[in-house]
């Protein structure tokens, strides 16, 4: 398996820093020559009316805010498949005007949605001006750079799925360059000709490189179409996001082993000083991350209905858990179920409800019907909760809570 580079965020006491907008004062300072003029009876009313003004320009000129904020993607395809799941998790966002960056979650009604670049979205939970934060692991552990104001609440929230990724020409000098051990071996680099990089990753590909000894780099900086530079001769690799690797292989480029720098999806992120110090920072979260755990656990099961005819429910139920694939998440659910005959209220079937994977849903139809179930129903599940949501507790026992 590539060895990866991974970005850490530990828990160490909070900076104790003011914010930028506490410490911006508004400053009036006379001319010489207003000064002069202020012997005159009306400069003399003016000079008294903005004399007044200093002891109101003292004051904060924002107020401290009482609404949560959460950055979401504001375009492209990380930006559709994030609606999609506050949706699927009915936390449907309302955006009155598509003109406007600003909207709400009518079901969580302290909540200020604002939609903003990926990379701009680290920078405002780093400030202070988003408490939460919807975006790729990528793009926190770049811009982030390990900081340890940022916490990821949740790590896997199963699309944006790509991986950071270094790759070389297939041709050339690079032709039998297979790992980068290789990469790391040629003679090429030195001082005065060393391995030129571009990438949009600087701060992990530099980290990444120095770590796997490489001591002869130049970074070029770039946002967009990377994989021209070799070709072009103005560098001699490339560090990027890769999902397929299609458009690698279209422009003569492929990816060594061991050159995986980062792999990444989607992540719900938060800021450690809002979580600690801003009111309903912490209850918000908790309910955003109870609902997505619990939705993103269900997308995974089905719930599987059958009646089984038998003397009793515990027999059922041992033909049911003779089969390992329809055991439940701690076993099945089994009812009886009444019909009248010849005038009397009887119970020849029972029903079972378990809970089965979606890889596993023809197997688990199949064991049912060797026990005798039959009419079996499929049914798409919207959430699991469990008792405790393990992140949360991760996350409280992360801050100190």
């Amino acid at each position: 398996m590539p060895a990866m580079l991974t970005a850490q965020f530990t828990v160490l006491p909070l900076s104790q820093s003011p914010s930028p907008q506490a410490s911006f004062r508004l400053g009036l300072r006379p001319s010489p020559a207003a000064r002069a003029r202020s012997v005159a009876p009306v400069a003399a009313a003016s000079a008294t009316a903005v004399s007044a003004k200093p002891a109101a320009a003292s004051s904060p000129l924002v107020a401290e805010r009482t609404v949560v904020r959460i950055g979401l993607p504001s375009k492209g395809r990380m930006a559709e498949q994030t609606l999609s799941l506050l949706k699927s998790c009915q936390l449907s966002v309302r955006q009155l005007n598509p003109r406007q960056y600003t909207a709400d979650i009518p079901l969580i009604p302290n909540l200020e949605v604002w939609f903003q670049r990926p990379k701009d979205i680290v920078r405002k939970l780093q400030s202070g001006d988003l408490d939460l934060g919807i975006v790729g692991f990528d793009i926190v552990s770049e811009y982030g750079e390990g900081t340890e104001d940022l916490v990821v609440v949740h790590d896997a929230l199963d699309f944006g799925h790509c991986r950071l990724s270094l790759a070389v020409p297939k041709e050339g000098i690079f032709e039998n360059i297979i790992t980068l051990e290789d990469l790391l071996k040629m003679p090429e680099w030195t001082e005065e000709r060393p391995l030129r990089v571009v990438t949009g990753f600087g701060y992990l590909g530099d980290k990444f490189l120095r770590e796997k000894g490489f001591k002869h780099v130049r970074f070029l900086s770039a946002d967009g179409a990377l994989e021209s530079y070799p070709p072009m001769g103005m560098a001699d690799a490339i560090v990027d996001l890769v999902s397929s690797g299609t458009t690698l292989r279209e422009n003569n480029l492929k990816e060594i082993d061991g050159g995986v720098v980062l792999e990444s999806q989607a992540t719900l992120v938060a800021s450690r000083k809002s979580l600690h110090k801003r009111k309903g920072v912490l209850e918000v979260t908790h309910e955003l991350l109870e609902r997505l755990e619990a939705h993103l656990r269900a997308t995974a099961e089905l719930m599987v209905t059958a009646n089984m005819r038998g003397n009793s429910a515990e027999e059922v139920a041992e033909r049911v858990l003779s089969q390992t694939s329809i055991c439940g998440l701690q076993g099945p659910t089994i009812s009886p179920v009444y019909c009248r005959r010849d005038g009397k209220v009887d119970v020849e079937y029972y029903a079972i409800n378990v809970v089965v994977p979606q890889k596993l849903l023809y197997k688990s139809i199949q064991q049912l019907r060797s026990v005798g179930g039959s009419g079996v129903l499929v049914t798409k599940l919207t959430y699991i909760f469990d008792e405790e949501t393990p992140r949360w507790r991760n996350l409280l026992l992360e801050l100190g809570l």
